[in-house]
């Protein structure tokens, strides 16, 4: 009975510590991501169209995300639950390496999977 949960518990430790270790590989900081990306969002802002295409962008990003989950993913997988955006991010890097997904496809698998 013991063993039944070991493996899932030594899986998601794993996933864990690869996140942090990433994390701490990239800068660890939170605050410098969001500081590079607001002046990004406030630029976009400015035109009065910028918001209308941003939400289209959105959509298409969102989309290409499913599409791309669907055809790497979703021939082992069901949808999961939703996780926090920083667990998820974790489980993605894992299973990329593992189903040798490329980079872009990773970034447009989490972006789906976190909104």
């Amino acid at each position: 009975m013991k063993m039944r949960w070991t493996v899932p518990a030594i899986l998601i430790g794993c996933a864990m510590f690869l996140g942090l270790a990433a994390e701490a590989s990239s800068g660890g900081s939170k605050d410098n991501a969001k500081d590079s990306a607001a002046p990004a969002a406030s630029a976009t802002t400015t035109n009065a169209t910028a918001p209308a295409a941003a939400v289209a962008q959105d959509e298409d990003f969102h989309l290409e995300g499913e599409r791309r989950f669907r055809s790497n993913c979703g021939r082992c997988h069901a949808a999961p639950p939703k996780f926090p955006p920083r667990m998820m991010a974790t489980i993605v890097r894992h299973m990329r390496v593992r189903a040798t997904i490329t980079d872009q496809d990773m970034h447009l698998i989490l972006r789906y999977m976190t909104e």
